[in-house]
């Protein structure tokens, strides 16, 4: 049962008036990323109805579009469930996640001024602080908040756009190994934002893609365990 597989508050109630349809594929996409909605998990159209406050008619067609983007499997007879991804799935994306971020953090080197070392240093330690709790959520967030600023300090648009593209799939292979890589992770941010703020292209782009190699790593160790 939905009820049984999901922790006690964790589905919101959408507010209405608005786009309903759009609301629900949001929900529902936020609740997989972040695994409330764990891979594998059977998807009831009526329990997510009952969840969500809603008929099951954009539960329905928010299915269908998750399906349509990789998120759910729809089969014949049985119904929806979260996709679970392939080793092959992980590592494509993980691949392309390093050289998006690998220039974004060559760029940021370039063109960050005092302030967006500050507000790189503020960030890391909010994520230093998440490690230290036992929120999961949290340290996930605050790691993509910090990839996000590195992005934003390259002040490339187009590769923004395309960070953003993958950065969903970027949260949701990152929350099971949030844990293993720890404290580890945020020392790694250190030493970019010393790269960054030295100016240094090279050492952020060796920094960078060592930092999601690490990442890449730990995912399939962890899948294979």
């Amino acid at each position: 049962m939905l009820s049984a597989g999901l922790p006690e508050g964790t589905m919101p109630k959408l507010e209405r008036p608005g786009p309903l349809r759009e609301r629900v594929y949001e929900a529902l996409l936020e609740l997989i990323t972040t695994r409330a909605l764990r891979p594998g998990q059977h998807l009831v159209e009526s329990e997510l109805a009952q969840h969500l406050g809603v008929s099951r008619q954009p539960v329905r067609e928010a299915l269908q579009r998750l399906n349509t983007d990789g998120w759910v499997d729809l089969r014949p007879a049985q119904g929806a469930f979260v996709h679970e991804p392939t080793e092959d799935e992980a590592d494509q994306l993980l691949t392309v996640r390093t050289l998006l971020e690998a220039e974004a953090a060559r760029l940021a080197a370039v063109n960050a001024d005092a302030a967006g070392v500050a507000e790189l240093e503020d960030l890391c330690g909010r994520g230093e602080a998440a490690v230290g709790g036992e929120e999961v959520e949290k340290v996930v967030e605050a790691n993509a908040a910090f990839h996000a600023r590195v992005m934003a300090l390259a002040g490339n648009a187009v590769l923004a756009e395309l960070a953003r593209q993958v950065d969903r799939r970027v949260r949701w292979y990152y929350t099971p190994v949030a844990r293993q890589r720890g404290a580890q992770s945020w020392i790694e941010h250190r030493e970019l934002i010393a790269a960054i703020a030295g100016k240094d292209e090279q050492r952020a782009v060796e920094v960078m893609r060592e930092h999601t190699e690490h990442t890449r790593r730990s995912y399939h160790e962890r899948e294979r365990g």
